[in-house]
């Protein structure tokens, strides 16, 4: 069992940044693949990147590729999206999530866990 809360969300201009922080609970966390999704009011939830448990293995959508940066911290049990030069179009509620093997996926119903979400509000 895997908990995730996430946080660092808020309100930010266009080219700015913002660090999201997603702590996790639980014995398996470790040797979890992590992933950052995001839904958008009207939209579908969208694949961000995932990171697999060793760190070795990084996805990114084209959409944030270059922009945004995943990390993982085993040793605190954390794992950050660094997003920068954001625009518009990043604002949605970002979730982390995480699934119990080793293998990165960019289908959210790949993943057994998530957190609650937290908002990202870019000004234009």
């Amino acid at each position: 069992q895997v908990q995730l809360v996430e946080s660092g969300g808020g309100l930010v201009q266009a080219g700015g940044s913002l660090r999201l922080s997603c702590a996790a609970s639980g014995r398996t966390f470790t040797t979890s693949t992590i992933g950052w999704f995001r839904q958008a009011p009207g939209k579908e939830r969208e694949f961000i990147t995932t990171m697999s448990w060793t760190g070795d293995m990084t996805d990114y959508a084209d959409s944030v590729k270059g922009r945004f940066t995943i990390a993982r911290d085993n040793a605190k049990n954390m794992v950050y999206l660094q997003m920068d030069s954001l625009k518009h179009e990043d604002t949605a509620v970002y979730y982390c999530a995480a699934r119990s093997t080793l293998f990165i996926s960019r289908r959210g119903s790949d993943y057994d866990y998530w957190g609650q979400g937290t908002q990202v509000t870019v000004s234009s």
